[in-house]
């Protein structure tokens, strides 16, 4: 087998895996495009899809970081490379927390970055004042404008998704928190969010509607994950020794590693999206194997399962309308959208005539993995009194 640069499995920050020589699938030209194309804009993803490792990129690239761009797409691109100030949040820290718990957690995340740029008057104690009064500075004591990156923005939210008491009081602290960055338009040069939920579901940023939701856009369909032109040009070397470890020649190991974990579309038309978690542990192992649902069904999910009354079994290829989409979580009436965006369904045609999507499992990893890893729910689920409703 060749040695190959290290698969970089649970790795997320960009500037790690470029000097710590692990390979790299080359995004750096939507990065330059989502730079230039837009001012506020919004991703979903499902988890472990690359989004924190996006957010990194993006964090390196405002950071002026050219030497760590070496060879990618975007050195061709950018001429200019300014270092902005980067205020970075990634909010996976605040998960399974109560209103005093994440309120700390923000305020600590602020404190970080007011040792770097000074605390602001006296008067400023709430989380919404400190973060406006924080990019100010930042733009005042630097000269450009700031870039905001927020990683898994919902993350605080979705392990309460499901409840009525703690959702409302979680989402007002985030409302807050994230309050200031349409008033600090002036000073701002780039604000970026992820997260798995769409920005409108969680109805967190009724006020910050100049987002640009680029989630289901075909310009960054390939955003995250890896596509079989990636993996078969960037990637054929681990075909390779993939294809000797499994005693199978090259073409039957990108059949089985597409069937095992191919399928995925963020937008229609699409190119065909590997999920690149399960990509890379494969190719590290030498063998097929369940690696996403391996690493845990998420709370949130099993727990808006039981409250619809899905089935794991009733999960399969159905119509959605688009504007279904959109619906604020708190309203939902279907698990559809959150099914998709979690990566459970994915979307396999769209008609215009109807504006509907139909939406599918994705692979055989997903097919499998909702028998057997949520099988043991759908005793317990069938006896809701509603569930025949579910879908």
């Amino acid at each position: 087998m060749k040695q190959l640069k290290r698969c970089p499995i649970g790795i997320q920050t960009f500037e790690k895996i470029i000097q710590g020589d692990y390979l790299y699938v080359d995004k750096t030209e939507y990065v330059y495009r989502l730079a230039h194309e837009c001012q506020y804009a919004f991703l979903s993803r499902p988890r472990r899809f690359g989004k924190s490792l996006l957010t990194s990129t993006l964090h390196s690239y405002f950071d002026g970081r050219k030497d760590l761009f070496k060879g990618l797409a975007i050195e061709r691109l950018e001429t200019e490379w300014v270092q902005y100030p980067v205020l970075h949040f990634d909010m996976s820290t605040a998960k399974h927390a109560d209103k005093a718990t994440l309120e700390l957690e923000l305020s600590s995340k602020l404190t970080g970055y007011e040792k770097i740029y000074g605390k602001g008057d006296p008067d400023q104690l709430y989380l919404n004042q400190r973060l406006e009064g924080l990019i100010k500075r930042a733009y005042e004591q630097t000269g450009q404008l700031v870039v905001v990156l927020v990683d898994e923005y919902d993350a605080p939210l979705l392990d309460v998704v499901h409840e009525e008491e703690n959702l409302p009081l979680l989402r007002q602290v985030m409302r807050n928190f994230y309050s200031p960055l349409k008033a600090c338009d002036p000073y701002l040069r780039f604000v970026f969010l992820t997260g798995i939920t769409k920005f409108s579901q969680m109805s967190i940023f009724s006020e910050l509607n100049n987002l640009k939701n680029v989630s289901m856009h075909p310009r960054y369909g390939a955003i995250c994950g890896i596509t079989q032109e990636e993996l078969l040009t960037q990637m054929s070397d681990y075909i390779g020794n993939l294809s000797e470890a499994l005693g199978k020649s090259g073409e039957e190991t990108v059949r089985a590693l597409t069937e095992q974990y191919d399928g995925y579309h963020f937008s229609w038309p699409s190119s065909d999206i590997f999920n690149p978690f399960s990509l890379l542990n494969a190719l590290t192992d030498g063998r097929l194997d369940s690696y996403w649902f391996g690493s845990g069904t998420p709370t949130y999910l099993i727990e808006m399962m039981r409250k619809f009354g899905v089935l794991p079994s009733q999960i399969g290829r159905l119509e959605a309308k688009a504007s279904s989409f959109d619906a604020p979580t708190e309203r939902m009436t279907s698990l559809i959208p959150l099914l998709y965006q979690s990566g459970y369904l994915t979307i396999k045609d769209y008609a215009y005539e109807d504006d509907a999507y139909t939406l599918d499992i994705p692979n055989k990893e997903i097919r499998i993995g909702l028998m057997k890893s949520l099988i043991r729910f759908d005793k317990e689920i069938r006896t809701l009194k509603d569930w025949e409703i579910a879908l």
